[in-house]
């Protein structure tokens, strides 16, 4: 009678303690959810939420300017809303998402808050030379675009779970880092940035500007008219293959015991932090490019910190709000700079680089004008940017090089969204479906990455490296033109190749 009692006691306390099958499921696709003391209190979310979609937004929109209160306005208003509401689920989520939440916050400054301060002043930091009609298209074109940026991430999520063969769970293994191969790498990166610094007369160049980085670049003659393949071999060799091996060594320092104990790890190590502050300092590179330095480090040496993650997507609003417009300090020499004077916060927004909601609208006029949409063409571009224009003479340009020489602006330095990259060449309905994949696929590999990029994680797993390095990229790869941003792409994926590798035994990969 006792036992049979307490058989019925133990029943109901087995079930309690046994794993849900619905959280086994979760933990399986998304790896074990953050611990609740992780997670922002209800007190910090909901200012962080209003914050991001209510407040922000209001007060842009109440300041005083001369801008039209029209249908374009209030579009804008309900995109930067949108934007904010994203951006905040992003930040308040138990598991990291590093691309969504690099594409929200893409999305929630440059395509929401920046563009409604220009709305609000009436003032544009690039001429919109069509009529007002372009404008509201474009903001309507992208609210369309983030709608199916969400809709695939609903379908990733919802992606029917499906039994694995013994050859396919094989063939899911992770990819490692090859530690013969890493150290080829390594020689690669001091050789090709060697030669970079030395083509451009020594290290002193890189801590001057820019502008005289520029002038290097011409001087030493890979920059020939309008065929810019050279210059962008010599910068994506001298800068990509030494910030990879920095990423990998980084990792495996801070995850392996052996590689703290081994000297020749931490010298090489160090001896790659100098090498990519010559080459990789925010002196001699773009912003943008200095940004994704800066997030594939941050998340290379914390890439299980859900607190980190937080701060660092809550902080980069700020950032870009305060200091961003400001940065272009070392774009020109002493002689050349002139310090930006406002009186307004909102002024930095409507001077500097905040053009793309300005340049997809330009980027529809001109289609509009006459050449239509180009079925693929700039897309091919992009893809063959190698090829140098003797060989393909009809090789297309950068798409916001192409719309600013039509529209006669001095500068044609000028960005191509990724919304305009894919409308210029598909239409709405392609425009529409190639961020539907983007959605999907930002989902499906953040989902892998929160599954694998864990403690227990080997030394040697390129997902740590690789989707930081992809999150902090998508803000140049967003902004456009592909056809700029396409080189050190290429020769990112040249350098992966050539140190990945499917074998795990100690022998061959990092430990």
């Amino acid at each position: 009678m006792g036992a049979a009692v307490a058989t019925d006691i133990r029943k109901p306390l087995i079930a309690a303690l046994r794993p849900d099958p619905r959280e086994e499921v979760e933990a399986a696709r998304w790896g074990r959810v953050t611990t609740p003391r992780t997670l922002l209190s209800r007190a910090l979310s909901v200012p962080l939420i209003l914050g991001f979609t209510v407040f922000l937004p209001l007060i842009v929109a109440v300041q005083t300017g001369d801008g039209r209160r029209d249908a374009a306005f209030w579009l804008q208003l309900l995109l930067t809303m949108y934007a904010g509401v994203r951006l905040s689920a992003m930040i308040l989520t138990s598991r990291r998402k590093l691309l969504q939440g690099s594409f929200w916050l893409f999305v929630y400054m440059a395509m929401g808050v920046a563009p409604l301060a220009q709305a609000v002043l009436g003032r544009v930091p690039t001429p919109v030379v069509g009529p007002r009609s372009d404008l509201t298209l474009a903001i309507g074109l992208v609210l369309l675009g983030c709608t199916a940026f969400d809709v695939g991430v609903l379908l990733a999520r919802h992606r029917p779970a499906v039994r694995t063969s013994g050859a396919r769970r094989e063939a899911a293994r992770p990819v490692m880092a090859h530690r013969r191969r890493l150290q080829l790498l390594t020689v690669l990166a001091f050789g090709c940035s060697a030669v970079f610094i030395l083509k451009l007369g020594g290290p002193a160049v890189f801590f001057s500007s820019r502008q005289e980085i520029i002038a290097g670049i011409q001087e030493a003659g890979v920059s020939n008219g309008d065929g810019q393949a050279g210059q962008a071999f010599l910068r994506g060799f001298g800068t990509v293959p030494a910030l990879l091996a920095l990423l990998l060594y980084t990792r495996w320092l801070i995850t392996s015991k052996y590689a703290r104990r081994k000297v020749s790890v931490i010298v090489t190590w160090a001896a790659l932090c100098g090498l990519n502050l010559v080459v990789n300092n925010p002196i001699s590179n773009p912003r943008y490019w200095f940004l994704t330095v800066m997030f594939a480090l941050l998340f290379t040496v914390f890439p299980v910190s859900a607190a980190m993650y937080r701060v660092a997507l809550s902080m980069a609003v700020v950032v870009a709000l305060l200091v961003f417009p400001f940065a272009d300090r070392f774009r020109y020499d002493e002689k050349n700079y002139k310090p930006v004077e406002t009186t307004s916060f909102l002024e930095p927004m409507a001077l500097k680089d905040y053009d793309q909601i300005g340049m997809f609208a330009n980027t529809i006029t001109f289609s509009e004008s006459g050449p239509g949409h180009f079925y693929g063409r700039q897309l091919a571009g992009s893809v063959f940017f190698a090829v140098p224009r003797s060989v393909w003479p009809g090789k297309p340009r950068d798409t916001g090089v192409m719309v600013g020489q039509w529209m006669g602006t001095v500068n044609t330095n000028l960005s191509s969204p990724i919304w305009a990259e894919l409308w210029i060449d598909f239409g709405p309905l392609g425009m529409g479906a190639g961020l539907l994949g983007m959605g999907y696929a930002a989902a499906r590999v953040d989902r892998r990455y929160a599954k694998r990029a864990t403690r227990r994680a080997p030394p040697g797993s390129l997902i740590s490296v690789v989707v930081p390095l992809v999150a902090g990229y998508s803000f140049i790869l967003l902004r456009g033109p592909l056809l700029q941003a396409s080189g050190r792409v290429a020769i990112a994926a040249l350098c992966l190749a050539l140190v990945a590798t499917y074998r795990t035994d100690k022998a061959t990969t990092l430990r």
